[in-house]
């Protein structure tokens, strides 16, 4: 049984709180605090959960036989702010299907 979708949904929500906590935290310290260093820090780490995202969809998509708009969905959801966690009810479902194929 192969794990990918897991491994995915996780990464996603990471993700998507990285990408909050760049965006309610980060930001602001940097801004009005003058503390770059918070956009640095947690900006390079939602970098690396983004691409790690992308990957995992890729495989997701490849293991799971979705199609591009499966894709596009994933990556929308990955740039709106509480997108992945929103979509995560529709993964976890699309997840549980899977293993009772």
């Amino acid at each position: 049984m192969k794990k990918t979708f897991s491994w995915f949904r996780k990464v996603a929500f990471a993700e998507g709180i990285s990408f909050l906590v760049l965006l309610g935290i980060a930001m602001p310290l940097k801004y009005f605090a003058n503390m770059p260093m918070a956009v640095t820090v947690v900006g390079g780490l939602h970098g690396i959960l983004f691409v790690a995202f992308f990957i995992l969809a890729r495989e997701v998509m490849a293991d799971y036989k979705k199609d591009m708009k499966w894709l596009m969905k994933a990556g929308i959801a990955s740039i709106i702010p509480f997108g992945t966690m929103i979509m995560d009810k529709e993964w976890k479902k699309e997840e549980a299907a899977a293993k009772t194929i």
